[in-house]
């Protein structure tokens, strides 16, 4: 990396340009089969496209959001030699939800299990922006189609009743945008939290499977959701905020958290 990148880089500086750095480093690696020396020009290669000057950080942001958009094909490959996994599909074994209180008058836990989620390699970065003071990066993003399949199991209690659930779901998303902050938490090598928001769906396909009983019911079932999906948006989103959020946490945490930075600032 060119030493104009980091003038007068303190602590906080290297945390929030290791923030930056580790996420395009997902996207890169031409093929399974790319040698280490390959990975490595790429990476130094790409990180001095970008001079971040305090004077013109709308200059470095754009140059950012174009580094993460020419690296869209790829999103499928990761970076094996540095335990990095690919983006297109993202995998992960296990997201909880829980409310209320599983011993007083109502309360809910959702468990997905095995999810896989598509749609990245054609999605867009439209906005970026780092923050030093908070370690943080932010980005927007758009995916004219995103997709994610699983298994689910579904537990609920409502003034005694008891209602469970379990089968296989898949969700299909249509014109859909969100915003991802990846924040470190403390100094290099501590934990990155990733928080997303959903800020807008376009349409929406959703089957649960075994949600009623019977075929004909859960055909109905989805029907109604498919249909009236928007009137429950402004409930739900919290909760698929939270979902999301902690599944990609668990995810940038076991490929970015220990990336070798400092191979990369001479």
């Amino acid at each position: 990396m060119s030493q104009q990148l980091l003038p007068n880089c303190n602590g906080h500086c290297l945390a929030v340009t290791f923030l930056v750095f580790v996420i395009i480093a997902a996207f890169v690696g031409k093929t399974s089969a790319s040698s280490q020396i390959d990975v490595d020009e790429d990476l130094k290669h790409l990180i001095g496209r970008c001079h971040r000057d305090e004077a013109n950080l709308d200059a470095y942001n754009d140059c950012m959001k174009q580094v993460f958009n020419d690296l869209r094909a790829y999103f499928t490959t990761g970076v094996p030699s540095y335990n990095i996994q690919p983006f297109d599909p993202h995998h992960s074994s296990f997201v909880e939800l829980r409310r209320g209180d599983p011993h007083g008058p109502g309360s809910l836990k959702l468990i997905l299990r095995n999810v896989s989620e598509y749609g990245w390699s054609h999605s867009e970065v439209t906005k970026f922006h780092s923050e030093p003071k908070d370690q943080r990066i932010v980005y927007a993003q758009y995916f004219p189609e995103k997709s994610l399949e699983g298994e689910y199991e579904f537990l609920a209690k409502i003034l005694g009743t008891e209602l469970r659930r379990q089968g296989h779901w898949n969700l299909t998303l249509y014109d859909y945008s969100q915003t991802t902050s990846v924040r470190r938490v403390g100094e290099p090598g501590s934990l990155l939290k990733v928080h997303m928001e959903v800020d807008h769906i376009g349409r929406m396909e959703l089957h649960i499977g075994n949600l009623l009983q019977g075929q004909p019911l859960n055909q109905l079932a989805d029907g109604v959701i498919n249909s009236m999906w928007q009137l429950g948006l402004p409930f739900v989103r919290p909760m698929i905020n939270e979902l999301v959020s902690t599944a990609f946490t668990d995810i940038f945490n076991e490929s970015f958290r220990y990336f070798p930075l400092e191979k990369f600032l001479s």
